[in-house]
């Protein structure tokens, strides 16, 4: 069987930044998106084999034991490092690809691998340079027009994605990647309702993201978040220390946790501001002079390197806007026997638009 990637994970798959959550609302029903618990299992199969354990995770059951640490092969599970098996009890409403109802894509057959490994130059880091540049980027975040949702709106996120990964076939190991591709989501504003279309991964039509559960990147929760810098940075250091696996950095798991509240997601001005100021304190953030998005704009990035698999996540920002352009992931130390080489992006995302709808489906200028 062979590995496949999926979707880069939802911050509601993280249990970092879910436990920002009062408690009370993390209660899952049982017996919930068994088809979700099943197809994901396919997927990640050939991953945890590495590991000498299965995982029965559901996609709406709270997991009891933790997936042991894994190393790279594909985006979803090298993530899945960060946390316990409790993490995908909290995806089944918003994993693309994967749901109860909807529609996936090719009768819930993982995507194929399209072509070689994707491979960048690695930027320049510079330790001395993150202060500066978060202080910046959270004056421009501070600083903006956007309007204010109001009820009964949805949030509405237009992206690009693409991954590396290790395919496994006989034996055999190699790094392949799957092709760029678009990807839609719309969330309610308290994270219960939504709906997601992404190529190769869900029908044309899309899957249903409503949950009893909200998620941690819902506008409504983003916005109960302190604004303290502080503040918030103890609150996402308390729900990491209480959910990361203890391999993998505390301060990486912050920095991720962080990333997370930013993608897919449409905090209010202060709440953004305070996110940029709050990873300024997190040890080891750099600056990188030059990075590139998935749809190829180059632009400045704030990064952190997890020592533990050798890869660095940035955030890439336009040079002059400072708006965020997205995400990627770069092998920057390679480990041995490893398919997986120094400059090769195992995960890339460009946010192509953000904004505020009427209804779910609903793409902005359309009247609803």
């Amino acid at each position: 069987m062979n590995a496949s990637p999926s979707h880069r994970p939802h911050p509601a798959e993280w249990t970092e930044t879910q436990s920002l959550l009062p408690s009370a609302e993390r209660d899952l029903p049982a017996g919930r998106h068994q088809f979700h618990k099943e197809q994901m299992m396919a997927r990640i199969h050939e991953d945890l084999r590495t590991t000498s354990r299965t995982s029965a995770a559901s996609s709406r059951t709270p997991a009891t034991s933790p997936i042991a640490p894994v190393k790279r092969s594909n985006p979803f599970l090298r993530r899945a490092i960060l946390l316990p098996a409790a993490a995908f009890a909290l995806a089944g409403a918003v994993v693309g690809g994967l749901a109860l109802t909807g529609g996936g894509a090719d009768d819930g057959k993982a995507a194929l691998a399209t072509g070689p490994a994707l491979t960048t130059r690695i930027g320049a880091a510079d330790p001395k340079g993150a202060p500066q540049l978060l202080e910046r980027i959270s004056l421009a975040a501070a600083d903006t027009s956007a309007p204010t949702p109001r009820k009964g709106q949805y949030i509405y996120i237009a992206s690009k994605v693409a991954d590396s990964y290790v395919k496994s076939d006989g034996g055999k190991s190699e790094a392949v990647s799957n092709e760029l591709h678009s990807r839609q989501v719309w969330n309610s504003l308290d994270g219960r309702d939504g709906w997601l279309i992404e190529a190769g991964e869900t029908s044309d039509k899309g899957i249903t993201l409503k949950s009893d559960v909200p998620f941690s990147g819902a506008y409504n929760a983003l916005a109960g978040l302190p604004t303290d810098p502080d503040a918030l940075l103890q609150r996402i250091y308390r729900a990491s220390d209480a959910n990361r696996d203890p391999e993998v950095p505390r301060d990486q798991a912050a920095f991720v946790a962080i990333g997370d509240l930013l993608f897919e997601s449409y905090p209010p001005a202060e709440v953004g501001a305070a996110l940029y100021k709050a990873a300024a304190k997190i040890p080891g953030v750099v600056s990188v002079d030059d990075a590139i998005d998935a749809t190829g704009r180059h632009g400045v990035a704030i990064a952190r390197q997890n020592d533990t698999d050798g890869e660095r996540t940035e955030w890439i920002f336009d040079k002059k806007t400072l708006r965020f352009l997205g995400e990627r992931i770069v092998v920057v130390k390679a480990t041995a026997g490893d398919p997986l080489k120094v400059g090769t992006v195992t995960h890339t995302s460009a946010i192509t638009e953000r904004a505020v709808v009427d209804a779910a489906k609903q793409v902005p200028g359309q009247v609803s």
